[in-house]
């Protein structure tokens, strides 16, 4: 059987809620792509708030402080979400809160090591922007990724030290460099880019034509 390889890289934030919408588009896309394609999908650490505190703000303050938005405009945003959301199968609910998302990548990045990274990307999504959680706190990642069967004491420990803070910077680092400022930003077989929360069918027909341009690989 031949294949396209794909090898997608999505550089996004759980505090974003368009990478939720994103990631759900995408998700949906390589669904309809089934065997045409060998997709490898692994989260790229990006930081909308990385000045925040631990303790995080209120969300409508925060977001009419950072982007100049009056509550009516926030409320109004708010709004298209759930119904871009709903269109792909993602529900948010209301958030009064906005929290650091630092801890969170560096656990999703020792989740990538092990494989597990876009499962636990997906969960922190839901249990941000549809429960309202907070995706930084050592409990709710401990909670979030013991559900999907990580080692919870593993999660516990890096949670609350260190552990993979250099190496979640330097990503953020290389993809600032590469000249992502905004997300969700996905990146196929490090050479087209694919900007914006695209729906279903502008993720498919793009990743079609990378895979097209690519040529097929065989598979046993």
């Amino acid at each position: 059987m031949e294949r396209h390889p794909l090898d997608i890289a999505f550089v996004s934030d759980v505090a974003c809620p368009w990478c939720a919408i994103g990631l759900a588009s995408l998700d949906q896309a390589l669904a309809r792509l089934g065997d045409e394609v060998q997709a490898s999908v692994h989260v790229e650490p990006f930081e909308l708030n990385p000045d925040m505190g631990s303790e995080g703000a209120e969300i409508v303050p925060y977001l009419a402080r950072k982007y100049g938005r009056t509550p009516e405009q926030i409320a109004q945003a708010q709004a298209r979400l759930r119904e871009r959301g709903a269109a792909v199968g993602f529900r948010f609910a209301e958030r009064k809160h906005v929290w650091n998302t630092f801890n969170a990548h560096r656990v999703l990045h020792w989740a990538g090591l092990e494989g597990r990274g876009l499962d636990l990307k997906r969960a922190l999504l839901r249990a941000y922007h549809a429960d309202g959680r907070n995706p930084g706190a050592a409990d709710v990642l401990v909670d979030v990724a013991g559900a999907l069967g990580l080692d919870a004491a593993r999660v516990k420990s890096i949670a609350e030290g260190d552990e993979f803070a250099s190496e979640v910077r330097e990503r953020e680092r290389y993809w600032l460099q590469r000249g992502v400022n905004g997300v969700p930003f996905v990146v196929v077989n490090d050479q087209y880019a694919i900007e914006g929360a695209q729906p279903p069918d502008a993720f498919e027909q793009a990743l079609r034509e990378i895979a097209a341009a690519q040529g097929p690989i065989t598979v046993s």
